[in-house]
């Protein structure tokens, strides 16, 4: 009998932009904004392309940016395959709106559009171990020292050695995130790990790569314009 570690699972990706960029200032939001001759999130589904030109790419747009994507798209040239997705108020809704459209069966990888740099090695390593235990995330070591904030208003010093960094893609068997995407919502879901880690299942940790910014301020975008151009 063979098992999901033997056999070939289809390969989805839900890229989430749904960001306004307030910290980015300007009109336009950050995942269109425009490095090494693309906009950031054609950036990103090409990462993807290369990886396997066979993975079902679904990108998640709230729905006033779809025809302006249109827009950037005959601007640009871009004909990568891809389906686009209403979001919705949340990031965990848009990502629930992605996944209602999958079956159960495969392997989903959960990313963020403005990270344009996540490594061809990072997004596999995900997909074979998520075959294996059924969700993966990728980290990095802290370097910062860091301090922990207490409840009288003072902090303490917290070994950096015991933490890590948080990127994605953040990839799953997709019967385990749907189910895990019915839970109702809260506060407390920071990421895709943490909605997977509410119903009790463990999360495995792989090697993140340290490019793997997301674009968040105008300096991301000049570090990340500088390393696409060493890509």
């Amino acid at each position: 009998m063979q098992t999901d570690n033997c056999i070939q699972l289809p390969k989805y990706v839900i890229i989430v932009a749904g960001g306004k960029g307030l910290r980015m200032g300007g009109e336009i939001p950050k995942q269109f904004r425009p490095i090494s001759g693309h906009p950031v999130l054609m950036h990103t589904l090409e990462a993807f392309y290369r990886y396997d030109p066979e993975i079902e790419i679904i990108l998640v747009l709230p729905e006033e940016h779809q025809n302006y994507w249109n827009d950037l798209c005959l601007q640009y040239r871009f004909t990568l395959k891809h389906r686009v997705i209403t979001g919705g108020p949340t990031r965990f809704h848009s990502v629930k709106n992605g996944l209602d459209t999958l079956p159960d069966n495969g392997l989903v990888a959960v990313h963020d559009g403005v990270r344009p740099l996540v490594s061809e090695e990072v997004i596999d390593n995900a997909f074979e171990e998520a075959k294996r235990s059924g969700a993966v995330i990728p980290v990095i070591e802290v370097t910062d020292s860091l301090r922990e904030l207490t409840p009288n208003g003072k902090s303490k010093s917290v070994p950096r050695n015991l933490y890590r960094s948080v990127q994605t893609p953040q990839v799953f068997k997709t019967a385990l995130l749907k189910e895990a995407y019915n839970q109702p919502f809260c506060d407390c879901f920071t990421d895709d790990a943490s909605v997977v880690e509410a119903t009790g299942k463990e999360v495995k940790l792989i090697k993140g790569n340290t490019e793997n910014i997301k674009i968040t301020t105008p300096k991301d975008l000049l570090l990340a314009e500088m390393l696409l151009s060493h890509v």
